[in-house]
């Protein structure tokens, strides 16, 4: 990959000069041209000026001191000498101008050639290296309900509940792998459509994220606490409460169990800032500029015995996005980690 972008650059390089050289060309040759048209116009008039002279004030040919050769013949070769010396120092000028272009054009055209091909490298990374991980995520779990069920078909006799296990296990692996390809989707969903933003209220889609997530908490004996004030901003109300979900769902993984998340919304100044904070152990520093990437997971402070691909909080922050809202992680003292939703308000 790198040696097709360093090719490509080199060819982008070759065309930006080849643009810029032709310029320097055209500007250089006419500036040229135009230089000796006014020199010739200049030679021409003073030659004019000379022979009106000469005419009314005629020079006597019998007097001893007249020059051998005419003095406007003389002063018309003269003329020719500095016209073919004015005529070499701008050859000589330009070449130096366009030898200067080519080197100083070539520098800035490879710099330009990076530049440009710069976001579309990073992307082809972020893909690439997108690629390989969701394949990785996906090889997983297939290669474990292959394992698994070779084992099983291997032993000579099963009973209904063993085989009962077995497919239940099986579910179990598909129901995740039908969530990694809905969140794929989503993703892209959400790149690729520009959302209708409208004025909504905030607690109706907290309340529905919420709701929504409200037997999840019970299972896991987690308290749902939600302290939120009403305010006016600019979304769209669907996918914020997706947003949330995905946050809440995050918070009661990596919280304990019997514990409690607060979902907490305030304004403060322009924005209306949307929090929610676990009771888990937090999230490491170094993991902290990455838990938005898609297919990332701390594999130490935040337990991935929670399972999952990584690809919930990447979803939430292209909502956020989509929502022309930011989302922003940072942990809280004693309590977990928190993540805080930033909207902008409806100007009263």
């Amino acid at each position: 990959m790198y040696s097709m972008f360093r090719s490509a650059r080199v060819k982008l390089t070759m065309f930006y000069l080849v643009i810029l050289l032709g310029m320097s060309l055209l500007l250089t040759f006419s500036f040229r041209i135009l230089a000796e048209h006014e020199y010739a116009r200049s030679s021409d008039a003073q030659y004019g000026a000379l022979r009106h002279l000469l005419g009314r004030y005629p020079w006597d040919t019998t007097d001893p001191s007249y020059p051998s050769v005419k003095p406007e013949v003389a002063f018309g070769s003269i003329q020719d000498d500095q016209q073919d010396a004015v005529k070499r120092k701008l050859n000589h000028d330009f070449v130096l101008v366009n030898m200067a272009a080519l080197i100083i054009g070539g520098a800035l055209s490879y710099w330009f050639a990076g530049r440009t091909l710069k976001p579309i490298e990073e992307a082809h990374e972020t893909q690439a290296r997108f690629a390989a991980d969701a394949s990785h995520e996906l090889r997983t779990p297939l290669a474990s309900m292959r394992v698994e069920n070779e084992v099983f078909l291997r032993q000579p006799s099963f009973t209904e509940a063993e085989a009962r296990e077995q497919i239940e296990s099986n579910l179990e692996e598909v129901q995740r792998l039908e969530q990694l390809s809905s969140n794929l989707l989503a993703l892209t969903q959400y790149e690729d459509t520009a959302l209708q933003l409208m004025v909504i209220p905030v607690i109706p889609f907290v309340t529905d994220a919420v709701a929504h997530m409200q037997p999840i908490a019970d299972a896991k004996r987690v308290k749902l606490k939600q302290e939120v004030s009403q305010q006016t901003i600019k979304g769209h109300h669907e996918s914020l409460s997706q947003l949330l979900t995905i946050l809440i769902d995050n918070a009661i993984k990596y919280g304990p169990e019997g514990g409690t998340v607060h979902i907490k919304g305030k304004r403060q100044g322009l924005q209306y800032v949307v929090q929610v904070i676990d009771q888990g152990p937090g999230i490491r520093d170094e993991d902290l500029p990455h838990i938005f990437d898609r297919l990332y997971r701390g594999d130490k402070a935040r337990s991935t015995k929670a399972g999952g691909y990584g690809l919930g909080l990447a979803l939430a922050q292209q909502i956020a996005k989509a929502n022309k809202a930011t989302l922003q992680a940072h942990n809280v003292k004693k309590a977990g980690a928190c993540l805080e939703l930033r909207l902008d308000l409806i100007k009263s």
